[in-house]
């Protein structure tokens, strides 16, 4: 089998197990809460992303990053990561780790996040997909600045 073919099929499997997975926890209801108090949503399965690799900025007390918070990665924060040492870009396939672009969704880390709007440099932020435990390191009002939520019937952005 080509390659390519193997690779894609095999991260098919794996997002389709994931989705699978943070489907049976919401069901169960061990689903967390987001910042605005509603469930989790999804974050991004393509690239995976999450503490867990299922797709939510789900976390527990062993991610000492606290990997909460939902950004639409850009360039200029992609690039801030990178000058502290944290690089987001360069793919890292023995961690399962594509390398993001712009534009990708991806569970980044609180104080990581944090520095970079202090810097100037953060990331929109998809609220209803950032776990309300980020809550004790960004307030909210930070927060809802960077917010590119779209609401659940895109119509009512529509102006009378």
């Amino acid at each position: 089998m080509d390659p390519s073919v193997k690779e894609r099929t095999w991260r098919r499997d794996v997002i389709a197990s994931h989705a699978f997975m943070a489907a049976t926890v919401a069901i169960l209801g061990g689903m967390e809460r987001n910042v605005l108090g509603g469930d989790l949503e999804m974050c991004s399965v393509d690239p995976l992303t999450g503490w867990f690799r299922d797709g939510s900025c789900a976390t527990d007390e062993q991610d000492r990053g606290s990997h909460t918070i939902c950004a639409v990665v850009t360039r200029e924060f992609l690039e801030h990561q990178r000058s502290v040492g944290n690089d987001l870009i360069t793919p890292m396939p023995m961690y399962n780790f594509p390398g993001l672009t712009p534009g990708d969704r991806w569970c980044v880390t609180a104080p990581n996040w944090m520095r970079a709007h202090r810097d100037g440099a953060a990331a929109p932020v998809v609220l209803a997909a950032t776990n309300e435990k980020v809550l004790a390191i960004v307030p909210l009002d930070i927060l809802r600045g960077y917010a590119v939520d779209v609401p659940a019937d895109p119509g009512s952005l529509e102006t009378p």
